[in-house]
């Protein structure tokens, strides 16, 4: 027993320590791509735009569009996406993705779907249990290339002291649960090991990413669940997760309520905190087309430095993680000079978490990594906009 858990220790290490890396490649590519997805919705905007060069930005956009969806599956294994939760069950989820299903992976597999009506809620993005969904039916799909009975079992399980203590990283408990079970080739043990590595496939060339499992694994990670798999070569594979139950049924989640598509502006000063030169010319060009008086600085000190030659400054702009210091600590200082100073936090992490921490729980507050223009002016004037 105690080997079996030190190996299950290992492995969990492991994969934070993986985690780690491709959530810190993430965040540097969602800097990368604010500038570059940024900069191409400003040259669409330009009138004197011939319309094969407005057909060539829009592919540079598009381009960036889809790297953006990549980064998400790395933020996601890394437990660093950015969520909108609410009280689900994991049936119903399954349910609705059924007919999708179907269609996506052809009449040559079957799908058995049953259903538990002691399926407890769970509190989880609807999206990403979607995803979830998705990527363990498609990867089942490609174990069965020449057909075969695809089964999805939801349930619930209520795992005692003894579980957990033969299970690392499970903590006792009344748990909703997925089943997707294939009749496909199966995985050796080595494969098996490997799995939900990013990047990781035994697919040929050209088939997919190898960031599907890995997505997985970390959504389920990010809801505190967990995923333990069984699978033996020429005899299927079968994905086990557990989802702890929510015990809060009052507990809500905002809801989002998109951008809309005229943005007031104003005339308010801004202090624009970002290390990344491109990405802070980007909001500093933007935030000056809206109408704004703009202060860009690099770094929380020379952020400081000019917030003290500048009295009317109304918001401050800045990155949460930044060389000398971070954002949360920044507006606290500012604060201390000026209460009533409004503050807008960007991140190409998910990192409510670090605002909740510093007591900025609302998301209103935050601006994932990359942005477009209408989505920074939209929230810059809510946050302006805000009763005091």
């Amino acid at each position: 027993m105690t080997r079996l858990l030190e190996g299950q220790l290992r492995q969990s290490q492991k994969m934070d320590a993986i985690g780690q890396l491709a959530g810190g490649v993430a965040h540097d590519f969602n800097n990368m791509l604010t500038a570059i997805m940024g900069y191409a919705e400003l040259l669409l905007a330009e009138p004197a735009l011939t319309e094969d060069q407005r057909e060539d930005v829009s592919q540079i956009r598009a381009a960036g569009e889809r790297a953006a969806s990549l980064t998400q599956q790395l933020l996601a294994f890394s437990r660093h996406q950015v969520r909108q939760p609410r009280v689900v069950r994991i049936s119903e989820v399954v349910t609705n993705l059924l007919p999708m299903l179907r269609r996506i992976l052809g009449e040559h597999i079957e799908i058995a779907a049953s259903e538990d009506e002691r399926d407890p809620p769970v509190f989880g993005d609807v999206t990403q249990l979607e995803q979830i969904v998705l990527n363990l039916a498609i990867n089942a799909g490609d174990a069965m290339a020449g057909g075969g009975v695809l089964t999805l079992r939801t349930g619930h399980a209520d795992l005692d002291e003894a579980f957990a203590g033969s299970h690392f990283d499970v903590v006792p408990g009344t748990y909703s649960t997925l089943e997707v079970i294939d009749t496909g080739a199966g995985m050796d043990e080595t494969t098996r090991a490997r799995i939900f590595e990013p990047f990781f496939t035994t697919k040929p060339l050209g088939r997919g990413t190898g960031l599907g499992l890995s997505t997985v694994y970390g959504i389920v990670k990010q809801m505190r669940g967990t995923i333990w798999v069984y699978s033996e070569p020429g005899a299927g594979s079968t994905f086990r997760l557990y989802f702890p139950r929510h015990v809060e049924a009052a507990a809500t989640a905002g809801e989002g309520t998109g951008t809309p598509q005229q943005v007031a502006g104003g005339h308010e000063t801004v202090l624009v905190v970002e290390d990344e030169a491109p990405v802070r010319a980007f909001v500093a060009r933007v935030l000056e087309h809206y109408g704004y008086q703009v202060l860009s600085t690099a770094n929380p000190a020379e952020a400081l430095r000019t917030a003290g030659q500048n009295a009317h400054i109304s918001i401050v702009v800045t990155d949460i993680r930044m060389p000398g210091g971070t954002g949360p600590d920044l507006v606290a200082a500012l604060r201390r000079r000026d209460p009533a100073l409004r503050a807008l936090f960007m991140s190409g992490y998910s990192d409510i978490a670090v605002l909740a921490a510093n007591g900025d729980p609302d998301d209103r507050h935050f601006l994932a990594k990359p942005f477009s223009a209408a989505d920074l002016a939209a929230k810059v004037r809510g946050a302006l906009d805000e009763p005091a």
